[in-house]
C-alpha cells in the first residue's frame, strides 16, 4: 500500500488504462480472499477517487474481466466495492447479471449474497 503522507500531486499513479497492473492487484486480493473498494484500488494505483477516474478504472476491469472470461477465470471486478454498502456500482450490474443469470435488486441482503457467492468464486480460483 502507498505511503498516506506522500502527495499524490508528486508521485504519478499507474495508468488507469494498465490493466496488468489492475489485475495483478485484485489478484492479490483475491488470494488474500478480500475485496477493495473503488477508492482503495486507485489509492494503490496512485490516483485520488474522482468520478472520472473510476470511470477510467471500470473500463479496465470490464477488459479483465472479459479477457479472464475468453481464459475460464471467475470475473475480478465483483472484488471492487463502494464503501457505503460492499457492492459493486451501477455497471458492475448492467454489464454482468443478465450474463449471470442473476435477477434480484442491486442493492440489500439478496444482492450482497450474490456478490459474495462471486467473490468466494474469485477468492478459491485465485488460492489454489
Amino acid at each position: 500500500m502507498r505511503d498516506s503522507h506522500s502527495s499524490f500531486d508528486e508521485i504519478p499513479g499507474t495508468p488507469l488504462s494498465d490493466v496488468k497492473a489492475v489485475r495483478a492487484l485484485l489478484i492479490a486480493a483475491a488470494r488474500e480472499h478480500r475485496e477493495m473498494s473503488y477508492s482503495e484500488l486507485l489509492m494503490e494505483l496512485g490516483h485520488r477517487f474522482t468520478r472520472p477516474k473510476m470511470r477510467a478504472l471500470c473500463r479496465a476491469l470490464d477488459t479483465i474481466d472479459e479477457t479472464g472470461r475468453d481464459a475460464g477465470e471467475p470475473e475480478l471486478a465483483a472484488l471492487v466495492v463502494r464503501e457505503s454498502d460492499r457492492l459493486p456500482g451501477q455497471g458492475w450490474w448492467v454489464g454482468k447479471v443478465n450474463r449471470l443469470g442473476y435477477e434480484g435488486p442491486w442493492t440489500g441482503k439478496e444482492a450482497l449474497a450474490f456478490v459474495r457467492s462471486r467473490q468466494q468464486l474469485a477468492f478459491d480460483h485465485w488460492s489454489k
